[in-house]
């Protein structure tokens, strides 16, 4: 994975990569073009916690909605 794959898959810009792994926005940009595996780890850990986050917001609604219908 390169770098800028992957702040587009955790938002598009260097400052919401770094929000979504826990770094500052230097930390990402001092990224290697090639990201070693360790950075690749970080990515995949980011993105499985919106993926869990995402979940988490799409219940509570699906919950009242059966509960309303």
């Amino acid at each position: 994975m390169n770098k800028q794959q992957a702040i587009e898959l955790l938002g598009g810009t260097v400052s919401a990569a770094a929000r979504a792994c826990g770094v500052t926005s230097s930390a990402v940009s001092q990224w290697p073009d090639e990201l070693t595996k360790d950075h690749i780890d970080r990515v995949q850990a980011a993105l499985w916690r919106k993926a869990q986050a995402e979940k988490q917001e799409a219940q509570p609604a699906a919950s009242a909605a059966a509960a309303h219908g």
